[in-house]
């Protein structure tokens, strides 16, 4: 428990998942493939993206902590994803997936969950363009940062898909500087 504290709090020698960056970079933005891998993810529906954020992180770190049909330990990764499809409209729930990529020594056979509504997932192979940033990150900050990225991508006239999108965040709470933050979009349809 621990090592799972300190791993939380101090958010630095993390395993990441793989991906490989495009060697050509734009100023504001990098492109990665990211290989095909497991997470432990969970769903929730809602207005409020922060507050689903933080449910579904409590239902991963149970997990984590031991809280799977194995009773085994998984240590802590990063970065915390949240992949968001956008309700329809102003007024409408969006859907927030949120995940925590298994470490290289779960991939093959990862403990099954035991609380309902975590799941493993197999992620394909997706090419997603990344817009980083620091500070604590809030609704706001995701959303002009998207915005940001989204601009970029235009002007370069490049192919994205602007929904769905994903958030991912790498540090924990405690952590006051150098935090880092980033908004993901996909490259393509066909990874969604």
């Amino acid at each position: 428990m621990l090592k799972a504290v300190g791993q939380v709090l101090f958010s630095s020698g993390l395993q990441n998942p793989k991906f490989t960056a495009a060697e050509k970079k734009a100023q504001d933005y990098e492109i990665r493939t990211y290989q095909p891998a497991k997470w432990v993810s969970t769903t929730l529906s809602g207005m409020q993206g922060e507050e689903h954020i933080k449910t579904g992180f409590r239902r991963l770190f149970n997990y984590i902590q031991g809280n799977n049909k194995n009773k085994t330990k998984v240590d802590m990764t990063a970065p915390v994803t949240c992949h968001v499809v956008p309700g329809a409209g102003p007024a409408c729930e969006s859907q927030f997936t949120i995940s925590f990529y298994l470490p290289e020594e779960h991939q093959v056979s990862p403990p099954e969950p035991s609380e309902a509504g975590v799941f493993v997932e197999d992620r394909k192979e997706i090419t997603v363009y990344v817009r980083t940033y620091g500070g604590f990150s809030n609704e706001n900050m995701k959303r002009e940062e998207l915005l940001k990225l989204l601009e970029s991508l235009k002007r370069d006239g490049v192919e994205f898909v602007d929904k769905p999108y994903y958030t991912a965040g790498y540090d924990s709470p405690f952590k006051l500087t150098n935090r880092r933050n980033e908004v993901w979009v996909l490259k393509n349809a066909e990874n969604q």
